[in-house]
């Protein structure tokens, strides 16, 4: 089925990978050729390029890389015959069934969409979040106005990390809080970057736009700032979105080769995709997999005679908050709200959390 929405990868950019050491990246995928579509019977991860020449070249990069994962659990499936919503999101689903997740290389951003839509035949409502140096809403055909103005059926909860406050109309930071989602600005992430792990961690999908980076770091997109993220700074929000045993799909939007130097955006891009592979292979099988593991811990609030639950995983470290609301079975998946020590420490002083006063009014 894939086979007819996929393409190959091109014979004359396979035989760039023969001359790759052993040991690299290119030369230890399982790659879809003319002549082969990979078995993704034991494959964990597989790469798909929407827009061939951007794709491509962010590939060239990540194939230079060394390979630090098991073998025969990533997979590259080529390109979509059509940079097109109504091929992306079939491809998506099918990969989501199989318990596979998709990488999406992106030259457009407004295909983020098309990652959420791929979820529309899940019995579970979902968390999306996106790394971007705006609010890409309020504003007709831009990418998240449909999701989010009305609210979508499918989508529980958003996260916005990384925004810029002169990017943002004050009337979507108002939406925002209104409605909830959660917002970590620029200056924040990245003055304690731990603080948008819980974002990531409570995320179904992310889609993460290159615009949110500087300028200096990653020139290859259309109107880029010169102000964002470092490119450490986004490899590091990559692997925490892998580690997350809920996120299901990532996408990385926005590359424009054209506008690239030395092929610098795709360079920073292939190291975002290694990463957050390396995230995905670091799992611990925390909640929502099983909350077997995770150590309970009551606090006593005797300001307002109230009482806080967290929980703390053993194998991770990471801690969620328990929402002490009666939850409906549909958000049950949703009620274990991810947070961190410095939470769990707020509490224990007898200050309310952010997170947590968030959190309820959601529920």
């Amino acid at each position: 089925m894939l086979q007819n929405w996929l393409k190959p990868l091109p014979a004359s950019f396979l035989k760039t990978i023969e001359s790759l050491p052993a040991g690299s990246f290119g030369k230890n995928t399982l790659l879809h050729t003319s002549e082969y579509l990979p078995d993704l019977k034991k494959v964990r991860v597989v790469l798909i390029g929407v827009g061939d020449k951007e794709a491509n070249e962010v590939r060239t990069q990540l194939y230079h890389t060394m390979y630090a994962f098991p073998a025969g659990s990533i997979a590259d499936l080529g390109n979509l015959r059509k940079a097109d919503a109504a091929l992306m999101i079939p491809v998506i689903y099918e990969l989501l069934s199989g318990k596979v997740i998709p990488i999406i290389l992106s030259s457009r951003d407004d295909l983020a969409r098309a990652q959420f839509l791929a979820y529309q035949e899940a019995k579970a409502l979902v968390n999306l979040a996106a790394v971007d140096e705006r609010f890409r809403c309020g504003i007709p055909g831009d990418v998240y106005t449909s999701v989010l103005m009305p609210r979508h059926s499918l989508l529980f909860h958003f996260g916005l990390i990384g925004y810029q406050i002169h990017q943002v109309l004050p009337q979507s930071v108002q939406f925002l809080i209104q409605n909830n989602f959660d917002m970590v600005r620029l200056g924040r992430s990245r003055a304690a970057i731990e603080e948008t792990e819980p974002v990531l961690r409570d995320a179904d999908l992310l889609a993460f736009h290159l615009a949110a980076l500087k300028q200096s770091e990653s020139p290859g997109v259309a109107g880029a700032s010169p102000s964002g993220f470092t490119t450490e700074e986004a490899c590091q929000l990559c692997r925490y979105a892998g580690m997350s045993d809920k996120l299901s799909s990532f996408g990385i939007y926005g590359y424009q080769r054209d506008l690239d130097r030395d092929a610098q955006t795709a360079q920073v891009a292939a190291q975002m995709v290694w990463y957050f592979l390396e995230g995905v292979f670091a799992r611990k099988g925390d909640y929502p997999v099983t909350t077997s593991g995770l150590t309970e811990y009551i606090v006593e609030l005797r300001k307002l005679n109230y009482q806080l639950t967290f929980w703390k995983s053993t194998r991770s470290g990471r801690w969620w908050m328990q929402v002490p609301v009666a939850t409906k079975k549909k958000h049950e998946r949703h009620r274990l709200v991810p947070c961190s020590f410095q939470d769990y420490q707020s509490a224990c002083r007898e200050e309310l959390p952010e997170r947590l006063l968030v959190a309820l009014q959601r529920f």
